[in-house]
């Protein structure tokens, strides 16, 4: 039975897919960042254990249960787990852009350098990193998030030319809008670092905190979690998959609009919304 570690398993993108792969007849360890969801999980027939990307101990221990439980084999790794700063890139303190790479891009990079060594060994592996349409282009308030996925899509590029030749096959995948939580979990980081009544932009919040505290609707375009399942199937089963596989429309347009246009032109498109 193949094998998966999938990260980010409490809800939304990685809840899905960590049903959607057991489905598929793979043997998932489906992981979050609090035992109280774990258990959950276990309760609903996953093997599940706690991974936390900020904490090094927690990586270590995970990928140690995931050798116990194998005997130091894993086929596939799906970082997936990540959150969001919303607010102005001036009202970003150092200490919030700290905070978000130490999670979506340290904690990616050190999980993936845990497992390559059992790839390596077994002479193949797949590694699929959850980036999203904001690392192909940039959005006004998500500065934080932007900077994170832009880097990951970098370090990424840079494994994958690496790892030919190995067996060990690193791809993207880039979703847009996907049903999640990570709309309410962002006002949490929100509030604990942007100063907005104190920001030269106080009069601009008003849109961004609506959308924290008071949409509750879809977005245009939005897809539910299943979508991404669906990539990550393609990713992992395909024979020789693609580096990126897009999901939602808006990845779509945005990844022709970045080859295509120029700078301003593609500033003027994304600005309009």
């Amino acid at each position: 039975m193949r094998s998966i570690l999938i990260t980010g398993c409490s809800s939304g993108i990685g809840y899905d897919a960590a049903h959607g792969m057991k489905a598929k007849g793979w043997r998932v360890f489906a992981t979050c960042r609090q035992q109280k969801d774990c258990d959950r999980l276990i309760a609903e027939g996953l093997e599940s254990f706690v991974l936390d990307y900020a904490d090094e101990a927690s990586l270590a221990a995970a990928v140690a249960e995931v050798q116990a439980r194998t005997g130091g084999t894993l086929d596939a790794l799906f970082n997936n787990g990540a959150f969001a700063c919303p607010g102005a890139v001036e009202d970003l303190p150092r200490d919030a852009l700290r905070a978000i790479f130490e999670v979506n891009l340290f904690g990616y990079h050190d999980l993936t350098r845990r497992v390559i060594p059992m790839m390596r060994a077994q002479g193949q592996g797949r590694i699929v990193n959850c980036s999203s349409v904001l690392g192909l282009v940039a959005a006004k308030w998500r500065g934080a998030y932007v900077a994170t996925k832009f880097a990951m899509e970098g370090l990424t590029d840079v494994l994958r030319i690496e790892m030919r030749g190995t067996g060990v096959e690193v791809i993207l995948i880039e979703p847009g809008p996907i049903t999640s939580n990570i709309r309410q979990n962002a006002a949490q980081h929100f509030e604990r670092w942007i100063d907005w009544q104190n920001s030269a932009r106080r009069d601009q919040y008003g849109a961004l905190r609506h959308r924290l505290y008071e949409a509750k609707g879809p977005d245009r375009f939005e897809l539910p979690a299943s979508a991404v399942t669906a990539a990550l199937v393609r990713a992992l089963e395909a024979p020789r998959p693609r580096p990126r596989y897009y999901v939602t429309t808006p990845t779509h347009l945005m990844g022709l609009a970045r080859r295509v246009l120029s700078s301003r032109a593609l500033d003027w498109l994304i600005a309009k919304g």
